[in-house]
């Protein structure tokens, strides 16, 4: 079997692009494949109840224009829409992704965390929800067929935060610096949204032979600036 680990965040663009084209590469590998969804903050700083919009936020961070962000924005619109995406950012609300992660944590418990993933990420991309919210956050897991008092409480009680935080060390460890980044049998390394020919190949070279470590695949073959922006397949701190 195929042991994938996937460091992302809710929030970011990329990160939805690259689950569909890992999505699509697998659907035509005839062998054994788990994935694991870790944790990763691309900024947890961002406050609790942020009354910004996601650009605003985005151009105070990163110091843009609002015509940079106007730009930003209907790039990645655009290859979200080639892989069946329909992502709106003037609806999509600045969140702190913390709870959401520890949602995860707490789907994975309940076999659930693929499609608790895909749930948060069309939520928030499509469908303007607040991802930082623990109302909006408990009726999601619904949807995918958990308990909804039981993901309250865990939202309430702080579970699964120290899941999280191993999480986001071990994505220290490996030197990642910008989601998304792919895992393969905790030795090979893939960086970013990339198309779907690369996810084939890793596909392929897992199933024969490990070829190098994540922290040697992770400076070579990421495509987030130092700058910490996103670009054309992940995003960086």
């Amino acid at each position: 079997m195929i042991q994938i680990e996937v460091w992302s965040d809710i929030v970011c663009p990329w990160c939805y692009i690259g689950k569909r084209r890992l999505e699509r590469a697998l659907a035509n590998h005839p062998g054994e494949v788990s994935v694991e969804w870790r944790s990763f903050q691309l900024d947890p700083s961002t406050p609790t109840g942020d009354p910004r919009t996601v650009g605003e936020s985005l151009a105070a961070r990163k110091g843009l224009s609002p015509s940079q962000v106007k730009g930003m924005f209907a790039h990645v619109t655009g290859i979200a829409a080639e892989e069946g995406l329909a992502y709106d950012f003037d609806r999509a609300r600045t969140a702190n992704t913390l709870d959401a992660h520890r949602l995860l944590h707490f789907a994975k418990a309940g076999g659930r965390q693929g499609e608790l993933k895909e749930r948060l990420l069309r939520a928030y991309f499509t469908e303007g929800a607040d991802v930082g919210d623990h109302t909006v956050l408990a009726s999601l897991a619904a949807e995918t067929g958990l308990d909804e008092v039981a993901a309250k409480q865990a939202l309430a009680d702080g579970s699964y935060a120290e899941d999280v935080e191993a999480d986001i060390a071990q994505a220290r460890e490996y030197g990642i610096s910008g989601v998304p980044f792919f895992v393969f049998n905790q030795r090979l390394g893939v960086s970013g949204a990339q198309p779907l020919e690369v996810f084939e190949q890793a596909l392929a070279q897992s199933s024969l032979t490990v070829l190098r470590a994540p922290s040697d695949s992770s400076s070579s073959s990421s495509s987030a600036s130092a700058s910490g922006e996103c670009t054309d397949d992940s995003c960086a701190i």
